[in-house]
């Protein structure tokens, strides 16, 4: 899985898949927002990112948030997600989105609590985090252990306590 990326394209895809939020405070829009955008500069496979790491089901309905645009882009989204195979990068940045609170790298159940704390637990909440954990299984094989080992602070964030060695 992981040996067919580009490093460089897949920090650049890491740091600018939420760059729809530069419109200002938004739910689910800045995925629409940033796909958006990213099209007007000719980054087609940004945009991309942009649409689907919020996503690991391919389905309109297993975002976690509120849909705060019209039901017209909403249902785009859904077409959008119908329409495309998710490749090894969409996979990556939907794993490390899942990957990352505010205070840094944490482990996946302790994101997925903190979600559902936020935003409530909808039906396709347990279909996700089966997906995530699929994707965390495969990454680690791909990269021949635990990709928590790669995370840095994912001890601390996780736990809030520092490893000593």
């Amino acid at each position: 899985m992981a040996e067919h990326l580009d490093p460089e394209q897949a920090y650049v895809y890491g740091l600018i898949h939420d760059i729809g939020r530069r419109a200002g405070v938004s739910d689910l829009r800045h995925i629409i927002d940033g796909y958006h955008y990213l099209m007007d500069q000719v980054f087609p496979q940004a945009a991309r990112i942009s649409m689907t790491h919020s996503f690991p089901l391919q389905d309109v309905d297993a975002g976690a948030g509120v849909w705060d645009c019209s039901p017209e882009e909403k249902a785009l989204v859904a077409s959008y997600l119908a329409s495309v195979t998710y490749d090894e990068y969409d996979r990556l940045l939907q794993l490390c989105d899942a990957l990352a609170l505010s205070a840094g790298f944490c482990l996946l159940e302790k994101r997925f609590v903190d979600v559902v704390r936020r935003r409530g637990f909808n039906a396709l909440a347990l279909q996700k985090w089966e997906a995530w954990l699929e994707l965390e299984r495969s990454f680690s094989q791909a990269v021949g252990g635990s990709i928590y080992a790669h995370l840095p602070g994912v001890v601390h964030t996780t736990f809030g306590v520092s490893l000593r060695m």
